[in-house]
C-alpha cells in the first residue's frame, strides 16, 4: 500500500491531513476504515473479524483513483494503447464505464420525455 499510494512522498503532517477525511483534527474509526478500504465495495468478502484486525484492500479513493494506483501504474504506462488493456482488472474497469454510460443515456432519454409511464402508479393507469 505504501508504494502504490506514494506514501513515501508525504511528511507525517501531510499524511495525517490527507487521511483525516472529515477534517475533524483526529483520526476517527471511520477515517481508519476508509483508509484501509474496509467499507469499500472491494472488501465485501472480508469478514468483520478481519476488518477488526484492520485488514483490507486499502481502497479509499473513487473507482478511477483506485484503478489508476492499484492497477494501471503497476502494469501499464503512458505508452499503453487501448488494445493493450486486456487484464481482467482493465476489462472490469471499462465494463463499469460502459454500464455508467448506458445508465446516463437512459436517464437522458427519460429526462426528455414529458410523461414517464413507469413512474405512474399502477392504480392510476388505464388499460
Amino acid at each position: 500500500m505504501a508504494e502504490e499510494h506514494h506514501i513515501g512522498n508525504l511528511d507525517p503532517s501531510a499524511f495525517f491531513q490527507l487521511h483525516d477525511y472529515d477534517s475533524s483534527g483526529v483520526w476517527t474509526v471511520k477515517d481508519i476504515r476508509r483508509t484501509y478500504g474496509l467499507d469499500d465495495e472491494s472488501a465485501r468478502e472480508v469478514s468483520e473479524q478481519r476488518k477488526g484486525e484492520v485488514t483490507g484492500p486499502g481502497h479509499h479513493g473513487d473507482d478511477e483513483y483506485e484503478y489508476e494506483i492499484h492497477h494501471f501504474e503497476k502494469f501499464h504506462d503512458e505508452n499503453t494503447r487501448e488494445e493493450d488493456l486486456t487484464h481482467p482488472e482493465d476489462i472490469e474497469h471499462f465494463r463499469k464505464h460502459d454500464e455508467m454510460d448506458a445508465a446516463a443515456e437512459r436517464q437522458e432519454m427519460l429526462d426528455r420525455m414529458q410523461i414517464v409511464e413507469q413512474n405512474i402508479p399502477q392504480k392510476f393507469r388505464r388499460y
